[in-house]
Order: structure tokens, then C-alpha cells, then sequence
């Protein structure tokens, strides 16, 4: 391969919007939901709490984008912070829901776009590298078509030589124990094309688990509409706030187990910018299961 993706392909066995604001009674009263935790098949009871879905607001693409805006230039909680943050709850549920609590050894893949949904699954890549996974990551495009902060993390990656590749070099790629589904987020325009759509066909095809970062790539995260091709997850870990897109008639299939990860927006700002009372939902963990 040409420029910084001519290391070789191991087998993964190896080493404002609407400023609007939404009509909704504020509750000062608000109180952290009632919650149990997620007990996995093997038995081991997970820190991950488990709580209703309809106790947290879902918010629209427009309303989210808004949320990262207001993030950046009011409060100036960059977008780093935010993935940084996004990749440690990605890899930390990869590890406590698949990877029964220690990655060391165990083959991960990820599927990573060039926006900030792939950067977050950079993030991710790297800490379960460090926790000793065997990670292949798989590109939708070569390193100059990344947005820049994720590029930074694609570097990060390529300098601890970890194995990155492209569609065409996926007849390498052994049985994996976990997929990593980073393609496409809230920012999908119609349906996958080119290398996206044909990673997507690949994950469906696989029989190890999908874990979806905010939306599965190919899921419209506003009307929920499902375009062709599609990840078919077996979890999505939303962020910040679930997307309206993700409750919508017919999509549970794509969805899989649904849960939410703080990337630290303050409460406060959803009461500002958008009229949301939303409270402290994090309270009793990073990561909370929707049910």
C-alpha cells in the first residue's frame, strides 16, 4: 500500500441544528432512575446498570449536532475530550459485554469511518491494544480523506503498529471474536457506498458480534430508516443522549442491546440550548443500559 498504510495486514488472530426548543416540562424534581445491572450469559453480574428507556430523553440529529456545538464553543469541552471519552466506554463495554472481562489475546476488528464516529472507535482500538487485544482496523479511506482530530488518532495508531488496512485486504483477516461497527454516524446521507457499504456487508457476514458506536453505520439516526446495506448489531452504545432514530418501529433488529455512554455534556447545557431537562442519568455509572 501507498503512503502510511504500506505496513503489512496480519490475519486478526495476530498479534444548529434547530435551536428550538423542544416542547417539554421541565422537572427541577428530577431523581436518577431506578436501576438493576445486566448479568451476562456466563453468569458474572456486570457494573453496567440497567435503566428505562423512557426515563431519558431521545433527541434528533439536528439536536445533537447542536449539542457538539455547544459543546466546542461554549463551554469549550473540545472535540478530543469528547472522543477520548467516547473510545474509553466503547472499548471498556467491548471488554466487560464481549470479551468476558480480559481482552488479552482475544481478536478484535474494527470498521472505522473518517468523521468523528471513527475517531471514537480509533480511541477504542487503542486502549483495547493496550489491554493486550489482537486489533485489525479497517478504513473507509486512505489517511488524507480523515477529518483532522480523527486523523490524529488514526497516527496514534499506526505509530504502535497497529495493523491497518482497507477493504481489499480483508481475505487476510481470521475469525474474530468481537467487530467494531465505527463507520457512520448521525452524519449518514443516504446509503452506504464504496468501501462503508462493503465493510457493512463483510460485519453482517461474520458470526462474531457486532458492537455499534452511537448508531449502526447505514441506520438513519433521526427517521430510523434502515438503508441497504445496514449493520445488523448485536449492541449499540449511544452517546450523550439516545437518537430518536434509535426507538423508531422495525429498527430493534439493527439495534441489538442499547446503551448509553457519557461524553460529559453538562446537564445544563440541554436545559439551555434545547429546553431538555435531562438530570444526572449517569450517576451510577459512565455506561447505562437502556431496557
Amino acid at each position: 500500500m501507498e503512503g502510511p498504510f504500506r505496513r503489512p495486514l496480519h490475519s486478526a488472530r495476530s498479534a444548529p441544528g434547530d435551536r428550538n426548543r423542544q416542547q417539554q416540562p421541565a422537572n427541577s424534581d428530577y431523581r436518577i432512575p431506578a436501576a438493576d445491572y445486566s448479568v451476562l450469559s456466563c453468569g458474572v453480574e456486570t457494573m453496567i446498570p440497567n435503566i428505562s428507556a423512557s426515563d431519558v430523553p431521545y433527541l434528533t440529529t439536528d439536536q445533537m449536532i447542536e449539542v457538539d456545538r455547544a459543546m466546542m464553543e461554549d463551554y469549550r469541552i473540545d472535540l478530543v475530550r469528547m472522543m477520548e471519552n467516547a473510545g474509553r466506554n466503547l472499548a471498556h463495554l467491548a471488554r466487560e459485554r464481549f470479551l468476558d472481562g480480559d481482552p488479552r489475546g482475544r481478536p478484535v476488528v474494527a470498521l472505522a469511518g473518517t468523521g468523528g464516529n471513527g475517531g471514537g472507535a480509533l480511541v477504542a482500538v487503542r486502549r483495547l491494544h493496550n489491554y493486550g487485544a489482537a486489533v485489525s482496523v479497517f478504513v473507509t479511506k486512505p489517511a488524507e480523506g480523515f477529518a483532522p482530530v480523527p486523523g490524529e488518532q488514526l497516527d496514534l495508531l499506526l505509530r504502535m503498529g497497529v495493523t491497518i488496512g482497507f477493504e481489499v485486504d480483508m481475505r487476510t483477516v481470521g475469525t474474530a471474536d468481537l467487530v467494531l461497527d465505527g463507520m457512520i454516524g448521525y452524519s449518514l446521507q443516504g446509503a452506504p457506498r464504496g468501501e462503508a457499504g462493503t465493510l457493512i456487508r463483510w460485519a453482517n457476514d461474520q458470526r462474531a458480534p457486532v458492537l455499534s458506536l452511537d448508531a449502526p453505520s447505514g441506520v438513519d439516526t433521526t427517521t430510523g430508516t434502515v438503508f441497504e446495506p445496514a449493520i445488523r448489531a448485536t449492541a449499540t452504545m449511544t452517546l450523550a443522549l439516545p437518537k430518536e432514530g434509535l426507538r423508531a418501529p422495525g429498527v430493534e433488529d439493527h439495534i441489538g442491546e442499547l446503551y448509553l455512554a457519557d461524553i460529559s455534556v453538562p446537564p445544563e447545557l440541554y436545559t439551555k440550548f434545547l429546553g431538555i431537562d435531562v438530570g444526572p442519568v449517569f450517576a451510577l455509572g459512565d455506561i447505562v443500559r437502556l431496557v
